[in-house]
């Protein structure tokens, strides 16, 4: 009996609960794209390890985030090579500068990666081909993202300046956009060229390394994290200096803070959004369930179809919710903005606004425990 009059109620009202349907629909996909938005923009610094193919990278000690390395010296890629499981070594440098066109506008911040130029090369093998990479070989030659290819007053092919040295820019590619500045990618004799102050005696801001199979990744990366002397330099998996990464954006910078704190009012509002809409549908219900309680239906009972009923509602948004969170990532992807839409960022959003969709049946329904029926049906 309780499923068939929950639905034959909805089914009965569907115009009072067509709106609660709509609320939930978009409170659904307000914390999902508010929760999706901030994945992408705190793991944006983390592009960096994300889209390199090395297993372990070495920098500074106490380095709080991929973008803040400092240089580490050369002597340093003598302890990796002593290491006769490491199968790979690989520097990599992050340098700064100032970007204009040569016909006018730029003034813009740049990072200046120096890559390696080999076909073997992990630095951002993700979104670097081979033939593409080796085009860098060339002196004076960078490849920028294409999502920040207007910032730069420069087209493919162009010429500009970066710290008053001339560049061309001989390719685009796609994963690497800036959050605040642009990213230029060269080959480190480029990057040393363009950013005097990066190491020229073969010194990196990081070296990268991999191990041969079978090998303890583990065990090799606490060797070399337990130098007994002034340690020199410190040793992160790609895992775990992509959430420190992210962590760092999130919590230990500024615009981490505030967009948590914005989305957590997203939350709110969603919450409330929802409730409102859900408890004056059920609100109007009342006499309905009024004259069940005054026909011998026990209240629990009553209590039962409420929530079956904000259930069937929320499946129902959740499902309008899911579609347009979708084409909102699609739309996201094609203009190239940091959106990451999980799962998790669904499920939870989706779970916030059931539960919120229940409680809210349940008290719009509690005033029958005390109330006269009869009351209600006048």
């Amino acid at each position: 009996m309780t499923i068939s009059i929950a639905r034959k109620t909805l089914i009965h009202e569907w115009r009072r609960f067509l709106p609660a349907t709509i609320a939930i629909a978009f409170s659904g996909v307000l914390m999902t794209v508010q929760g999706a938005l901030l994945l992408g923009i705190v793991g944006a610094n983390g592009l960096y390890v994300t889209q390199s193919k090395a297993e372990y990278w070495v920098g500074f000690p106490g380095t709080q985030s991929v973008d803040l390395g400092r240089a580490i010296p050369a002597s340093v890629a003598t302890n990796l090579y002593a290491e006769p499981a490491i199968s790979h070594v690989e520097p990599v440098l992050f340098g700064s500068g100032d970007w204009r066109g040569t016909h006018g506008g730029g003034g813009v911040s740049v990072t200046v990666l120096g890559i390696d130029t080999a076909n073997d090369a992990e630095a951002l093998a993700r979104i670097i081909p081979a033939p593409l990479r080796n085009k860098l070989s060339e002196p004076g030659t960078v490849l920028v993202d294409i999502a920040d290819a207007s910032k730069l007053s420069t087209k493919k092919g162009g010429i500009a300046e970066v710290n008053g040295r001339s560049v061309r820019i001989v390719g685009y590619i796609d994963g690497l956009r800036g959050l605040g500045g642009v990213n230029v990618v060269a080959s480190r004799e480029t990057a040393r060229n363009l950013d005097h102050s990066l190491p020229s005696d073969g010194g990196a801001t990081y070296f990268l390394y991999d191990l041969k199979p079978g090998t303890n990744g583990a065990a090799i990366q606490a060797r070399l994290n337990s130098g007994t002397d002034i340690r020199r330099f410190e040793v992160w998996s790609a895992e775990e200096l992509a959430s420190m990464t992210t962590m760092y954006m999130l919590l230990d910078s500024g615009a981490g803070i505030a967009f948590i704190f914005a989305t957590l009012i997203a939350v709110m509002i969603g919450a409330v959004i929802t409730s409102q809409t859900l408890m004056g549908a059920v609100a109007g219900t009342v006499p309905q369930y009024a004259t069940l309680r005054a026909l011998g239906v026990p209240f629990d009972r009553l209590r039962f179809i409420v929530i079956e009923q904000a259930g069937w509602v929320g499946l129902f948004g959740f499902i309008i919710s899911l579609f347009l969170s979708v084409a909102i990532a699609l739309i996201a992807a094609v203009y190239r903005v940091p959106f990451e839409l999980r799962f998790t960022i669904v499920a939870a959003a989706s779970t916030v606004v059931l539960l919120v969709a229940a409680v809210a049946c349940l008290l719009a329904i509690h005033r029958l425990r005390d109330t006269d029926p009869a009351t209600l049906l006048r």
